[in-house]
């Protein structure tokens, strides 16, 4: 692809995608659409457009083109879905093919995930395998894929279940029917783990620059699975922001994290953002429970002495988090830095030991001795050497002195 066309294709998709995500929101507005049928297409928009930029930036890169077919794969599943949906159950009748187009919506479903989620590691981020061996995995994994989506999706037989309306299968075998389910649950299962199993190996390989972008895409990847085991009070106590929030960290974390470590020059400090989440995620769930069990318990004992609950375990339970949040903070930053980050953490000390005996000591050659001490401890160069510039003030006196001396002795 020569450079000049690839900005121009690149846009072109993305546009192409935009145009089928507003498609899909307006046929999900006709049919009634709840908050995940409007904000599922929305959240699309971020992979296509972060697809668009690095493919038009770097065109050589297939990242930014898997970003861009994962959210035209993705799209066109829901406007294929919607449609069926308005021409089956909304308005029966109304669209032609609408029994077509729910098949269609079957077997387009996976292509969105799995460009995503299983081939984005193989070429994340400089758009290269780790290395060629890794190729005849590559090739077998997406055929692995194709067998997946031909088998299960195009001619699986029976019947496609769309709503409460069941529809027959055009291209429908028999004789698949023992081996579908268990085609696809191992297809899947193993694909993902072999793209893992690549990103691990390249991260074990990489240096520097790669290794941030890396650890970028490990970590909005992570907050999926999070999430998942975290979600279901929010889930319970509302369930439209659930469904928002579900959506935006499925279908957003993992375009703005690979195009941030792509397209920036300097990474931001990736370390310090893993820091802070591990810190404030344990600190967070830490005080929840102290929280929800303060609550619990002091309402226990309220019903105990009064026969009846009170708001005063609400206050007295805020009141503890309050007091509990800075000590808690220190403690908890304290043992995530001595656990995984045990550099800067000895760093740290060695610092605040300089510092300390800086306050007590006078004598310009021990200091001196502290000084390259703590230096090469903490940053652990090649060779240190301090050198003092002398006080003009200082030399201007002592040259003065000398001259006297030496108007004395002349005398």
């Amino acid at each position: 692809m020569r450079h000049r066309r690839a900005p121009m294709i690149a846009w072109t998709a993305c546009l192409l995608a935009m145009a089928l995500i507003i498609c899909a929101i307006v046929l999900g507005v006709l049919n009634g659409a709840d908050a995940e049928a409007v904000s599922f297409p929305l959240a699309l928009t971020v992979s296509a457009v972060v697809g668009g930029l690095v493919a038009s930036r770097r065109p050589a890169n297939p990242v930014g083109w898997l970003f861009l077919g994962s959210a035209i794969c993705v799209a066109l599943n829901t406007v294929a879905a919607e449609y069926a949906t308005y021409g089956l159950l909304t308005s029966p009748g109304a669209l032609p093919f609408a029994g077509a187009m729910a098949w269609v919506s079957e077997w387009t479903e996976p292509w969105g995930a799995a460009l995503l989620l299983v081939i984005l590691p193989f070429f994340f981020p400089d758009g290269h395998l780790v290395s060629p061996g890794w190729r005849p995995v590559a090739w077998l994994v997406f055929l692995a894929l194709m067998v997946d989506a031909v088998v299960l999706r195009v001619l699986i037989p029976g019947v496609v279940v769309f709503g409460a309306t069941r529809i027959a299968n055009p291209l429908g075998v028999e004789a698949l029917l023992p081996f579908a389910e268990a085609i696809g649950t191992g297809v899947w299962l193993g694909s993902i783990l072999v793209a893992v199993t690549s990103l691990v190996v390249r991260y074990r390989r990489s240096r520097g620059e790669e290794r941030q972008q890396i650890k970028w895409l490990a970590l909005a990847a992570s907050a999926i699975p999070v999430w998942f085991l975290t979600n279901a009070p929010i889930q319970a106590a509302t369930p439209n922001l659930f469904q928002v929030v579900d959506t935006l960290i499925v279908f957003t974390l993992i375009p703005v994290a690979a195009g941030v470590a792509i397209l920036r020059h300097k990474l931001y400090d990736i370390d310090q953002i893993i820091n802070r989440a591990l810190v404030y995620g344990s600190l967070t769930a830490t005080l929840a429970l102290v929280y929800v069990g303060g609550v619990v318990g002091l309402q226990s004992v309220f019903r105990v002495l009064t026969g009846q609950e009170s708001t005063l375990a609400v206050v007295a339970s805020t009141l503890v988090i309050a007091a509990l949040f800075g000590p808690l903070r220190r403690r908890v930053q304290a043992f995530v830095d001595r656990r995984f980050y045990r550099r800067k953490y000895d760093a740290a000390k060695t610092l605040e030991a300089f510092a300390a005996g800086l306050r007590d000591e006078t004598d310009l050659g021990t200091l001196n001795d502290h000084l390259v001490g703590a230096v090469s401890e903490t940053m652990q160069p090649a060779h240190v050497t301090l050198w003092l510039h002398p006080d003009p003030a200082l030399k201007d006196k002592n040259k003065r002195a000398v001259i006297r001396e030496s108007g004395r002795d002349e005398q």
